[in-house]
């Protein structure tokens, strides 16, 4: 008699989200940070956001068509990683700048470690590391919001100064609702906060990886005399912790694990902006992070009910 049951690895849960629909939502929530940014920046900053998705969206369909793999663009991920890594970026970026660090993003951070959920890293933040190593001088060369103009700073220069040596444009207003310089969509705390909580209504994310990372920074530079605003809200932390520290693939799966990962990446941010001849250290403390959550998730995973570690059997002497 034929068996009717059906005998499949785990799991064994069905869940109506797929990865294109989890991939939507955070698009969703990005579109506001990035419209933003392409308003104020002007049309250079919608050209880098263009070129930085095109480019990981045709790299990863050549990848796959040249290796006879099926095709994996449906799932959106090619996409989120090119709008992470251009929102990561100055509006003056030259295209073809643009056009490496995608290509690093999705060819040797993603696709060669074997594709979406086998990446050891995130691959936006890698590559805009790469980037920065490569091209420090266009990746420093920022601009006023409105004015054509390039800057070598952004409000993070201010962060241990006193209160009556930062300028009164950087205020707390300007620095919430984006009109500092700063990369593309890094700028608009306000609106990264709004699609941080629409992917947390959506269940896409937990609340614990940012609250932990955002709110070590912030003790951490209220304890040291820093100006708490400009460390929360002057440079791309918002945008790291909500956005890019909570990749599925490259953070902690367990609560605790994440507590760990967010204080981490906080504490190594903090030291980062403070010891380091670097005025940013987000993308640097996430990447670190990165590397360490298996050693994370070894030591929070739960035993399941009724685990017993075997007994090694002694190896009889001949």
């Amino acid at each position: 008699m034929k068996s009717l049951l059906n005998v499949n690895s785990s799991p064994h849960i069905k869940h109506p989200d797929t990865t294109s629909g989890i991939m939507l939502d955070v698009i969703v929530a990005l579109l506001p940070a990035c419209v933003f940014g392409c308003v104020i920046f002007g049309i250079s900053a919608a050209a880098v956001l263009v070129t930085s998705v095109l480019f990981a969206v045709v790299s990863e369909f050549l990848w796959n068509k040249i290796l006879k793999k099926p095709s994996t663009s449906a799932d959106l991920s090619a996409v989120v990683t090119g709008l992470l890594l251009g929102m990561n970026l100055p509006a003056k970026t030259p295209l073809w700048m643009v056009a490496i660090g995608s290509i690093t993003a999705i060819i040797v951070v993603k696709q060669m470690f074997g594709g979406l959920g086998c990446n050891f890293a995130n691959p936006a933040i890698t590559a805009r590391i790469v980037m920065l190593v490569s091209f420090p001088g266009a990746m420093s060369r920022f601009e006023l919001p409105f004015v054509d103009t390039s800057t070598g700073a952004t409000p993070l220069v201010y962060l241990s100064a006193e209160s009556a040596d930062i300028p009164q444009a950087v205020n707390f207003k300007n620095l919430f609702f984006g009109l500092e310089e700063g990369c593309i969509g890094e700028t608009s705390a306000f609106l990264l906060i709004i699609g941080g909580l629409y992917l947390i209504l959506r269940r896409v994310i937990t609340p614990t990886i940012p609250v932990s990372f955002v709110g070590t920074v912030a003790l951490m530079s209220f304890l040291f005399g820093e100006n708490v605003s400009i460390a929360v809200f002057g440079g791309g932390l918002i945008l790291g912790a909500v956005f890019m520290a909570t990749d599925y693939t490259t953070s902690p799966t367990t609560e605790l694990g994440k507590l760990i990962f967010g204080i981490g990446c906080g504490l190594i941010t903090f030291v980062i902006r403070r010891y380091a001849a670097l005025p940013e250290g987000v993308s640097y403390s996430i990447l670190i992070m990165n590397i360490l959550v298996p050693y994370i998730n070894r030591i929070t995973f739960k035993k399941p009910f009724g685990y017993v570690k075997p007994v090694k059997e002694a190896v009889p002497n001949e």
